[in-house]
């Protein structure tokens, strides 16, 4: 299992089983450091199940000897395919999540556990998505394919026995179409979640006074505020809120 600094970041919230934490792998990359503290902190502050986070890091997934991949120049983040370690990373045991580091959370994940359904391998919003830029984020590729987005959040029924074809082997050397687009399974085995759970920044919108259309995730997919080309970007300021209480902890924990 990878694990950010030798830890795994665990919490106890009110509800549900504590001995059985709800998974949640986020994708790791340096470059987006803070990112990752910033969605890891949006999801435990407003847990009320527990829940357990693990980032994936790809240099402690090299020295365990589960990912030998090359990087490819169309690569945007160092878990463009790690990611799909996450059934065998869960020991194909019961349910988890991946999800990127560049999403910001609003609401309580236990809304998005709740709407788990036994009967599929996965559940993730299915996007219609096809990007305007031709790059994103730090000047990196800006890549359309079909289901772009589908992989960034995923809810994984890791015992299904369709998920066991996913080991470090297949993970490292399938295709890109093959694992983002899902081709291990069927379709009515991908179940579908409301857009608002993966709200894609600058393409998505908020309908006035029409509640499910509210963003309950937002996904800072182009760029975040974390980069200096995407400050300005849409929903900036909540994310950017949602730092500084971060920044505020960290340092009152090290003045302690």
């Amino acid at each position: 299992m990878s694990l950010r600094n030798g830890n795994v970041h665990s919490v106890t919230c009110n509800g549900g089983d504590v001995n059985k934490p709800f998974k949640i792998f986020v994708g790791y990359d340096p470059r987006e450091d803070l990112a990752y503290e910033v969605c890891r902190r949006s999801i435990l502050k407003r847990s009320s199940i527990p829940v357990e986070i693990i980032p994936i890091i790809q240099s402690d997934l090299r020295k365990s000897g589960l990912y030998w991949r090359e990087r490819g120049k169309f690569e945007s983040t160092e878990f463009s395919f790690s990611r799909f370690l996450t059934p065998y990373l869960a020991n194909y045991e019961g349910w988890a999540m991946f999800v990127d580091c560049d999403f910001l959370y609003l609401t309580d994940i236990k809304q998005l556990r709740d709407l788990i359904d036994e009967k599929y391998a996965i559940m993730c919003v299915q996007h219609d998505y096809a990007p305007k830029e031709s790059t994103k984020m730090d000047g990196a590729v800006q890549t359309v394919y079909p289901r772009k987005n589908w992989s960034s959040m995923v809810l994984y029924n890791c015992g299904h026995p369709k998920n066991q074809v996913l080991t470090p082997e297949v993970v490292n050397t399938q295709t890109g179409a093959f694992l983002h687009r899902f081709q291990w399974l069927e379709d009515d085995e991908i179940g579908s979640i409301p857009f608002v759970w993966n709200f894609l920044e600058g393409h998505n919108k908020v309908v006035e006074n029409d509640s499910t259309t509210f963003p309950k995730a937002i996904h800072y997919t182009r760029g975040g505020p974390w980069f200096e080309a995407w400050k300005n970007c849409e929903f900036a300021d909540l994310w950017l809120n949602e730092m500084e209480e971060y920044m505020k902890e960290a340092k009152k924990k090290i003045e302690e």
